[in-house]
Parts: C-alpha cells; structure tokens; sequence
C-alpha cells in the first residue's frame, strides 16, 4: 500500500466535513435520535457532496485517497457526537467499500463501488448470528451451489446498517464440517427475494445506527455474488479485521476529545459552592489524567493507522489498539460525565450521549476478552 498522507488534502477533507457534518447533520441530530434512525437520504446528500468512501479509485467514483482521509470522517463524526452515524458510516466507507476494492472482481468494483460512492447503496456486513457472537468459526448460516447460482439460507444479528443495507456482504458455510476453512463471502442484493430485514434493534445508545436482525430464505445469488475464493471467506475476513478496528479507535480517541471539550468548557461556567466546578482539585486532576489517557491512546493510533497505510499493521497491534481505545473510551466517558453531576444523567447535555454511545465499543469489532485473548496468543502462543 506504502501511502503517505497529504496533509493539505487531509485538512481540505476534514473541512469541508466539518461544513457539511455542520450543516446537514447537526441540526436534526437530536430528533434523529429520538427517531432512532437517520434518514435514507443522508447517504445520497453525503455522496452527492464527496465525503463518502473517499479512498475508493477515482476509477470508481472515489477520491483516490489514503484510507486516513476515511478514518478522517470517522474521527468528525465521532468528535460533534454523533456516534451513532459514525457507526453506520465507518461499516460503508470503512469496511465494505475496503473489502470490494481489495477482493474484488473490476466488474463487481465498476458495479457496487460508484454506487457506494454516490450514497445510492448503503453497505453493511453480516458475520455475527444469534448462536455465534464472536465466534465467526461457528455461523450456521450456509450457500449450496445449484448450477450456476448460490442459494444462501440462515440469519444474522447485530447488523449495523441493516435496515438501509441495499448491499450485505455475508458470510456462509460452503464446505460443512471444515469451519473457518468452509466459509465464504457473498455480495448480496439486499431486494432479493427471500432476503427479510427485522425491525430495528432498540439499543441502550448509537440510536441513529440502524441495527437490525437479517433472515435469508432460500435466496438464490448467481456466481459472480461470490467475494474472493470459495472457502476462502476467513481469510478475507481475517486480512480486514485490522481496518476494522483502526476504523473502531478512530472513533474511540475521538468521541474522548469531544467529551473531554465538551466537560472543560462546562466545569469553566458552573458553579458549585461559590466556585468554578472547574477550580476543584478533584475535578483538575480527574481532567488532567483524561487528557493524558487521550493523548497516549491517540499516539498509538497515529502509529498504527501509519503502519496500516504501509501494509505493515499486524492483526497483535490492531488487537491492542482497539483494546486500550476503547476500554480508554469508556473511561474518560465516565470520568466527564461524573463532572456535571446530575445534569450529566440527562439528555439535556451531550456527554450523556457520549457516555451510552461508548458503551458498545469495546464489544463490537471483537470484544475486549477476544482481544486479550489473541494479543495473549502473540506473547504466549495458543
């Protein structure tokens, strides 16, 4: 990959995000929440105006970017506390647009990706099933070849972006009996027949990402739905994760700056005891072991998110990373809430919403214990 970032290009990107993030999000945010959802057309304003999957080749629709311009927005979305939508947009331009431009075929990259692009598809990636959770090893769901087509059957849980999904990459078994070595990974049209979308998943926090539960019957995908190599699905999956989880950090280091900006400049104007919140000792203290946290945290995914754009991010490193930001995030999502006290247990301020958009951070992606375990791996071995 070997690409150095631009920083004219990635200071363009982030203001003009800002501007549009400003403009097209900020002032319906609150009742998108309440709404538990954003509207299907974001992604088409968002596309029309260039800030989705920038690094997708310009052949493609796409800016030709580095993928730090992506994790860029991610880092927008998550500062101005839409965690939610930072959710939803990093599976689309982070994960999915990555997995065609990496995997596939040029005829399904000239097919899906412009789509993509213009927001007229959003994408989303089914792994996780009801009896599987983090074990990808275990999925049920399975594809039989039947001439020249596929038929999927099975479902999924926990799929962000399930409802708007026109375009799920799912991961099904083709050689029962052989796990990991069995499973591939099909492009599937989200209007074809036999494919059903539940009702929204309600969640404790991230409302405006829409989560849902995603059943496959008898759906019939021609050979070319096929991502990659037959049985060759783990792989692939294996070979994105450590995007994935740069994409989960950028949010995590981000969402802390935000809450932390957000908490300085309350405890500066309230008043507890005939003085500042923000002259207490405890409250300097408690802010300034928040900002270092930040700051360590926020170093290492610079350094990752370098050694990712020079192909050199191990799967150990990308484990860590997401480990320590997110356990980070939670953290300082704690600690700045207790410093408004009451009025932090309202959604009157958004460092409540902050604090239950953090929550889902260090289980989604790999959960924490899954990340112990395979950094654990690295230094001890199985």
């Amino acid at each position: 990959m070997n690409q150095a970032v631009n920083l004219d290009e990635m200071q363009l990107f982030r203001d003009m995000a800002r501007r549009a993030f400003e403009k097209e999000i900020s002032p319906h945010y609150e009742q998108w929440e309440e709404d538990h959802m954003v509207p299907r057309e974001l992604w088409n304003t968002l596309g029309a105006a260039g800030l989705l999957c920038p690094d997708v080749a310009e052949e493609y629709g796409g800016a030709g970017t580095t993928p730090h311009v992506t994790l860029a927005m991610i880092e927008e979305l998550s500062y101005m506390c839409f965690g939610g939508f930072a959710s939803a947009y990093g599976i689309h331009s982070n994960i999915i647009a990555p997995y065609l431009s990496r995997h596939g075929t040029p005829e399904q990259k000239a097919h899906w990706l412009p789509k993509m692009v213009a927001g007229e598809c959003v994408g989303a990636l089914a792994m996780t099933e009801p009896g599987a959770g983090s074990d990808v090893q275990s999925i049920r769901t399975n594809a039989v070849r039947d001439g020249d087509e596929w038929v999927l059957n099975g479902s999924k849980i926990f799929i962000t972006n399930g409802i708007h999904a026109d375009l799920v990459i799912v991961a099904a078994i083709t050689d029962p009996g052989r796990g990991a070595k069995g499973t591939s990974l099909f492009l599937v049209d989200a209007h074809a027949p036999g494919f059903e979308k539940s009702k929204k998943i309600e969640k404790i926090g991230q409302h405006t990402s829409d989560t849902a539960l995603l059943f496959f019957t008898d759906v019939r995908l021609p050979a070319n739905a096929l991502l990659g190599e037959a049985n060759k699905g783990f792989a692939i999956l294996m070979d994105e994760l450590p995007r994935e989880r740069l994409g989960i950090a950028a949010q995590a280091v981000a969402a802390s700056e935000g809450a932390l900006d957000v908490t300085v400049e309350y405890v500066k104007e309230r008043e507890a005891f005939g003085q500042k919140v923000g002259s207490f000792q405890n409250t300097r203290f408690k802010l300034a072991d928040v900002k270092t946290d930040i700051a360590i945290n926020r170093a290492f995914y610079e350094k990752c998110t370098e050694k990712y754009a020079n192909d050199d991010l191990s799967s150990e490193e990308a484990a860590m990373l997401k480990l320590a930001s997110c356990e980070m995030q939670c953290r300082v999502a704690d600690q700045c809430l207790q410093c408004f006290g009451g009025y932090g247990y309202t959604t009157e301020y958004p460092i409540s919403r902050f604090y239950v958009d953090a929550r889902i951070q260090p289980i989604y992606g790999g959960t924490s214990e899954i990340m112990r375990e395979l950094v654990a791996r690295s230094i001890l071995g199985r």
